[in-house]
């Protein structure tokens, strides 16, 4: 009893500290090359996982990539892939199989991470009182190009259906429009600081009521001819693909694909 009543006094005394701007964070959801959620991720920075794919000869050889690209000295066979980026229950969105083929797989995955980001925290969009804003952005969208180089997508499909699945500006609406969350929704573009500036407007919503609930995020995932990376001196790739500390010597950034 009297450590009840201790825990009692310590949790009144941080109650008088707090001022109404406080933000709890109370759900979470995410998928990182080499963890499919939350919970692997940490296990993997807790024990020091290296998440970096090294390719073999026959996975380049697979993928199309040229001999000359192939055995040029700034070619690195290595990535961070994401795992089941290409997978995608287009039924349980309301989408029909050719809707979600033609969709950038990353309005797919942050939709999907959206839901798991509701449901992680406890809420139901349906019945929650309150408005959620989303505030989300996501790295250009490379997966436009294939599209536009197959005759198939072209002739089934029309400009504008392409548009909806692979305008960045879709991306917070979508998620806002097939979750049923009415608070209001942005679509964050600023390059390396994105999710940062998406969790940044989220905050400010919620400090001025606009929404009562925020979903704040970003997705990256590259599609392409092959996952390797070409580097080159002084650009911002590494020729380890790991990341290094920001020092002089520093010599670049890993990459993501899928």
């Amino acid at each position: 009893m009297a450590a009840k009543g201790d825990q009692h006094m310590r949790n009144s005394e941080i109650i008088k500290t707090l001022d109404g701007s406080e933000i709890a964070i109370i759900g979470l959801a995410g998928r990182f090359p080499g963890a499919r959620n939350i919970d692997e991720f940490w296990e993997n920075l807790r024990n020091g996982v290296e998440s970096i794919t090294f390719l073999s000869d026959e996975e380049i050889d697979q993928s199309g990539v040229d001999d000359a690209s192939i055995t040029a000295p700034n070619y690195v066979k290595a990535a961070a892939l994401l795992e089941g980026a290409e997978l995608f229950d287009a039924s349980f969105f309301g989408y029909t199989p050719r809707e979600a083929e033609v969709m950038d797989p990353q309005h797919r995955v942050f939709l999907e991470c959206a839901w798991e980001a509701l449901e992680n925290a406890g809420y139901d969009a349906e019945s929650y009182n309150g408005a959620i804003g989303v505030f989300a952005g996501a790295r250009t969208d490379t997966y436009l190009f294939n599209l536009l180089s197959s005759r198939d997508a072209l002739s089934t499909t029309g400009a504008f259906e392409i548009g909806l699945g692979n305008d960045l500006a879709f991306l917070s609406s979508r998620a806002s429009y097939k979750l049923n969350l009415k608070g209001p929704s942005f679509s964050v573009h600023t390059a390396c600081s994105t999710s940062l500036v998406a969790v940044h407007l989220a905050c400010q919503s919620l400090l001025i009521d606009e929404c009562q609930m925020a979903l704040a995020g970003g997705v990256a995932v590259m599609f392409r001819k092959s996952a390797a990376i070409c580097v080159f001196r002084g650009g911002m790739l590494l020729p380890t693909v790991r990341r290094e500390p920001s020092t002089r010597t520093r010599r670049g950034r890993s990459s993501a694909a899928a």
